[in-house]
């Protein structure tokens, strides 16, 4: 049927319209023309509606006081120049922004541009404007994605916002991540190699059909794999669950010899399906031969267990659905899906008390997305790239213990001319944290000499770069001769060795640049000003009660991103609206239709 609908295969079999997940391969071209003006009819239904009240609604404001925000030639890259003609890719994008302003649905959104004046206005549509079908919503998200053209609207919002002195470098920026959930089910091992079996038999069902029944001759599967693994109850022993996971890794391995024979059509192995599949079979299996000789498919097992041992947590494959998606767990969140980061910038104090009404808003200046398996301090350079990108470096870039290290505060100061403002881990030797004792600070250190001396005056002997904890150290030791004999031995070392040894950080910049920030953040004055990035914490609450940004709507590291980045621009129009408005740190539902929350991020 499918094949009947959307026409013939080509040479080598493969069917002529994509398999499921791929773009639609239709031409569309646009030529890239300024905005129309607000139509007359609809800003005189505007100015009826509103007469008397203080507040227009927020896509009013934003056509009046930025304009034609998103210029069609912007996102021309995406589209073509011959084929059947597109919407207006830049009104595209506000629809996509002004959609998760009000948490709409495709359906919802269009429906809106059909029938709200406001978007109207905004749009310069005229009164009687039928708007779009809700799949071109979808169709221009891909295409953005498709083309690297994600971050495109945030870049241009930055921009408009910098002509008009709104944002501008320097000053100080605070950044912070929270959990998103993935919008895959969560699957234990078993259910996981149950349904990559059954989502590689979906997808060669729609790509070839009836390919299946012509190689395979498995019985039990149409029973096996009719309804989701999830969708039933698994055995409750714990043997019957061994045995059907080895039912499906043995089905699954039958699926991929059966793909990559000399008869089956090499386009089928590339199927995203079918490459999870072989993934899983990977990381969750081993094929084994008995004694008599026949091959055996057991279930891989942790090193704990006896066996070959699991791949890391940052490779291991949690859905077939969403290869991207990761498991993690951080304080008590255990999750499956991403992280985001977000970067604002922070011209307050957390109460908001330093700040006066005409001054901007917090607005935000970067937005990254990762796996749930990344750590903070490998995503730190990385935000100060794409600061710099924006030429919205701030002076001091105030985040938590996990964004920071030695080498990270040392290269932010040298590559980005920025105080990295970060709580650090302090001195963590026995003598330190009893400060009865000789801590590492009490040492002299001679780094050209690459020797170290100790409050007694005896030097060390050995000066050793290793590596611990992932970071590159050097561990410097003093002689057993020299320090068990001392009367000082007491206070220096609890060794049963007899000697002392204290570890560094690889260069001097770094360790000073330790030394420092451990010194600074004991004071009163920095714990006073460090207040300001609990800031952060508010404007999260706000993505989250805005934007639901905790439920990733999309599957797909880049697609989640891009749904990142539109809600990262939603907040910030959402913001200025309220500074327009007058009132940029009221806390109440003041928004236009859904009256928005409006928190102390603001």
């Amino acid at each position: 049927m499918v094949r009947d609908l959307l026409g013939q295969v080509d040479h080598e079999g493969r069917p002529s319209f994509p398999y499921p997940g791929c773009v639609w391969g239709v031409s569309v071209s646009v030529q890239p023309c300024p905005w129309p003006e607000p139509s007359p009819l609809v800003a005189e239904a505007i100015q009826v509606m509103y007469r008397g009240r203080r507040e227009m609604p927020l896509p009013v404001r934003v056509r009046d006081e930025l304009g034609e925000l998103f210029a069609d030639e912007q996102f021309v890259a995406a589209f073509g120049t011959e084929g059947r003609p597109g919407w207006s890719p830049g009104r595209l994008a506000l629809i996509t922004v002004l959609q998760r302003v009000e948490n709409l649905t495709d359906r919802r959104a269009a429906e809106a541009v059909r029938t709200d004046l406001s978007w109207k206005y905004a749009l310069g549509l005229e009164l009687d404007d039928p708007g779009f079908d809700a799949s071109v919503l979808s169709e221009f998200r891909s295409r953005v994605i498709a083309h690297g053209l994600e971050e495109r609207v945030l870049d241009l919002l930055l921009e408009t916002l910098q002509a008009r002195g709104l944002v501008k470098a320097g000053g100080k920026q605070r950044t912070d991540a929270t959990h998103v959930i993935s919008a895959v089910r969560d699957l234990n091992r078993v259910e996981l190699a149950g349904e990559c079996v059954r989502a590689a038999l979906e997808a060669l069902a729609a790509a070839a059909p009836g390919w299946g029944e012509q190689v395979l001759e498995v019985p039990d599967w149409a029973d096996r794999y009719r309804a989701r693994v999830d969708s039933w109850r698994l055995p409750a022993s714990k043997a019957k669950q061994e045995q059907l996971a080895r039912a499906y890794g043995a089905d699954g391995y039958a699926l991929c010899a059966a793909l990559y024979a000399p008869f089956s059509p090499a386009w089928l192995r590339e199927l995203p399906a079918v490459q999870a599949l072989r993934v899983m079979l990977i990381q969750n299996f081993v094929r084994t031969v008995d004694a008599r000789g026949r091959e055996v498919v057991e279930r891989r097992r942790s090193l704990r267990e006896g066996g070959a041992g699991l791949p890391p947590g940052r490779h291991r494959l949690a859905s077939p659905y969403d290869p991207d998606t990761r498991w993690s767990a951080k304080a008590d969140v255990f999750w499956n899906g991403y992280k985001v980061h977000i970067s604002e910038t922070c011209a307050t104090s957390r109460s908001g008390e330093d700040r006066d009404a005409s001054s901007p808003p917090n607005l935000i200046t970067n937005v990254a997305t990762t796996d749930a398996t990344v750590a903070d301090m490998a995503m730190t350079a990385s935000i100060h790239q794409g600061l710099q990108r924006r030429d919205l470096l701030p002076a001091e870039h105030y985040v938590d213990s996990g964004y920071a290290t030695a080498e990270l505060i040392v290269s932010a100061r040298d590559l980005y001319g920025l105080a990295l403002v970060a709580p650090v881990r302090f001195d963590s030797s026995p003598q330190a944290r009893a400060a009865t004792g000789y801590g590492r600070a009490a040492f002299t250190i001679d780094w050209t000499a690459k020797q170290a001396t100790c409050p007694q005056g005896q030097t060390s002997i050995s000066w050793t770069p290793t590596i611990q904890r992932g970071l590159d150290t050097i561990v410097v030791r003093f002689s057993a001769k020299t320090c068990t004999p001392r009367p000082a031995r007491t206070a220096c070392t609890r060794s049963t060795s007899g000697r002392r040894q204290i570890t560094l950080r690889h260069t001097q910049a770094q360790q000073q640049a330790l030394d420092a920030a451990r010194t600074q953040q004991s004071s009163q004055d920095w714990q006073h000003k460090y207040k300001i990035r609990a800031g952060v914490e508010g404007t999260i609450r706000q993505a989250v009660a805005i934007t639901g940004i905790r439920r990733a709507r999309y599957r797909g590291l880049r697609k989640v991103h891009l749904e990142h980045v539109i809600s990262a621009t939603a907040l910030n129009l959402t913001r200025l609206d309220a500074w327009w408005n007058g009132h940029p740190l009221d806390r109440t539902r003041t928004s236009h239709l859904a009256r928005l929350d409006q928190t102390l991020a603001v």
